[in-house]
């Protein structure tokens, strides 16, 4: 494995270490301990996700015209770390608001540059296994993360505050790490696209998979909600982040296995076997009643985020070329935000105002149409597979 890869996937894992530790017992924190309703939760998440989207076309327009990426990568996870020192001191849900802000426009600056980084260190024989290795690490990180958080909650009583404080810690590590990644050694063509969200320029595989993305999306609501629903049904705090740990678990051991499957079989056959899993995962949420089907729907739900995370930057890497990464994989996140903040707004009101069930029925149908959508589309993966 490079060791630019490599030192990357530290910088991740201690990241997500530090964001793992909050975003169990964030929705817990927001409803119980700060009293925001649900919606408020939903539109917390989405705005934190969506609000800041355009940040990830524009910084990664900016890294391709600059030819430099880390920069936009270190000022990106400084950022995430000052969010964590914000949440902290949170006595009221605008100020979790604006950490959750904060940590996603961090998410925002670096993620274009970072994923081009990794395309470089990559070849067309080991694209998938590069970003399932990358993703794993980061997944790592996300077990690491809420297993700290279980213990502290049963040593001190479930105190939420204690959790806030320590998450800054594991930031300062990610931080370190960042003096070890190198910039881009090629010499980069200027972007031809406008720094507008044209499309103009860019392959029309990659616009097809765009609208993809976004119907999918438009479903993909926050896990929060998967939180609150096993809370709901009468899991404790701490088992509610335990079952956590054990979707984390899985999407850790399968991530880099899904990334050599892809290389074998083709990116679009492993992604759309993720998809399916979402939908029916949302679906049994949808109806579950016993609490102790909740176990085995956080460990496959870890099956869909390793099937469809790492590999459909993969996927996106055979549309592309190398002088536009940075560009198209921000346009990516930019349109999976976009969307992403529609979803866990509109799944927050459909909580609040039809029913918890509502809110997965919804994703599910999303899944399953983009599903059908992409299936029928011959891609250049399909050739190659």
């Amino acid at each position: 494995m490079p060791k630019q890869v490599v030192n990357l996937g530290l910088v991740s894992f201690f990241n997500d270490v530090a964001s793992e530790l909050l975003y169990p017992v964030m929705p817990i924190f927001l409803t119980q301990v700060l009293g925001a309703p649900v919606y408020i939760v939903g539109i917390i998440e989405g705005v934190a996700e969506g609000s800041a989207s355009i940040f990830k076309t524009l910084f990664g327009y900016w890294s391709d015209k600059l030819g430099r990426r880390k920069i936009f990568v270190v000022g990106g996870y400084f950022s995430s770390a000052c969010a964590k020192v914000i949440i902290a001191f949170a006595y009221s849900w605008p100020i979790v608001f604006l950490g959750r802000f904060t940590d996603r426009f961090g998410k925002g600056v670096r993620t274009g540059a970072r994923d081009a980084l990794l395309l470089e260190a990559a070849s067309d024989h080991n694209r998938g296994l590069i970003f399932g290795f990358h993703r794993s690490m980061d997944s790592a990180g996300a077990v690491l993360g809420p297993l700290i958080g279980f213990f502290l909650l049963y040593l001190f009583n479930e105190n939420i505050r204690l959790i806030l404080y320590i998450a800054a810690i594991p930031s300062l590590f990610a931080l370190i790490f960042l003096v070890f990644i190198k910039d881009s050694q090629r010499k980069l063509k200027e972007a031809k696209l406008k720094l507008s969200l044209s499309l103009k320029g860019l392959p029309s595989q990659f616009k097809f998979f765009l609208l993809v993305m976004a119907i999918f999306s438009l479903g993909n609501s926050s896990d929060t909600f998967l939180i609150l629903r096993a809370k709901d049904l009468g899991l404790t705090l701490s088992l509610t982040i335990l079952a956590y740990v054990l979707f984390n678990i899985t999407y850790t051991l399968i991530s880099t296995p899904a990334g050599h499957l892809s290389d074998r079989i083709g990116t679009k056959k492993v992604f759309m076997a993720g998809i399916l899993i979402y939908a029916a995962v949302y679906l049994a949420f949808a109806f579950v009643g016993n609490k102790a089907l909740i176990w085995p729907l956080f460990a496959i739900y870890g099956f869909y985020i390793a099937l469809t995370d790492g590999i459909s930057k993969a996927l996106v890497g055979s549309f592309i070329k190398s002088d536009i990464a940075g560009t198209a994989y921000g346009v990516l996140q930019t349109t999976i935000s976009i969307f992403t903040l529609l979803a866990s707004v509109i799944g927050g009101f459909l909580w609040s105002a039809v029913s918890p069930e509502a809110t997965f029925l919804f994703g599910a149908v999303c899944a399953i149409s983009a599903f059908f959508l992409f299936l029928f589309k011959k891609t250049s993966d399909d050739v190659n597979a």
